[in-house]
């Protein structure tokens, strides 16, 4: 993954009018993207959807607003994007809601899927990762119990996790995706760890045997 050097390099190119550089730009973060896509898309619409057709839309989506976001560049170029892709997954996530529901519980459902979604692939990774050769004979329900314990901590715990070490995002990133100092993003994830540590130690025998 290029610097954040090279990342405002082009950045200056584009407010330049070099429009190539926009091109650039989305080719180095697209698979960052795709793989957060993939991560935080609920499995049941995986067959449905294809992430490179989201990314598809979320270029578009980028390059209708850049001269917006060139004006007042509030967010790396990376977190900008990824917000856009974030609202597209939630677009998705409508799309699919097969209950006809009052706009403000289906809005409620829709972010309850996302976290669903997001719980849900941390405990498979941490279960293909952690599990001893015995737990993973009753995988499922291995990443069944991991589901439940990580429902259990705090959400903002929860996701400071999720970007750090399943979607690798920088902690000067965490700190713009969640509104924090850099600071209190790493004193965060530091607190995290110890609590996901915590919830997976409830899980007998899990961390002894891994």
């Amino acid at each position: 993954m290029p610097g954040s050097g090279f990342n405002e390099e082009l950045v200056e190119r584009l407010q330049s009018g070099e429009e190539h550089a926009f091109v650039e730009l989305f080719s180095i973060h697209r698979e960052r993207l795709k793989r957060m896509l993939e991560f935080r898309m609920d499995r049941r619409l995986r067959g449905r959807e294809d992430a490179s057709d989201i990314l598809q839309e979320v270029y578009i989506d980028a390059h209708q607003r850049m001269r917006h976001y060139l004006r007042r560049p509030q967010l790396s170029f990376y977190v900008w994007l990824r917000q856009l892709t974030t609202q597209r997954l939630i677009d998705v996530h409508r799309r699919h809601l097969k209950a006809e529901m009052r706009d403000i519980k289906q809005e409620v459902g829709i972010n309850r899927q996302l976290l669903a979604a997001t719980s849900a692939s941390m405990a498979l990774q941490l279960a293909s990762a952690l599990a001893s050769p015995s737990q993973l004979a009753m995988h499922a329900e291995l990443v069944l119990q991991i589901e439940m314990a990580l429902e259990g901590m705090d959400e903002i715990d929860r996701e400071v996790i999720a970007l750090r070490h399943f979607e690798e995002l920088r902690n000067s990133e965490v700190a713009e995706v969640l509104g924090l100092k850099e600071a209190a993003a790493s004193n965060r994830y530091m607190r995290a760890l110890t609590r996901l540590r915590e919830v997976l130690q409830e899980i007998p025998g899990f961390l002894d045997e891994s």
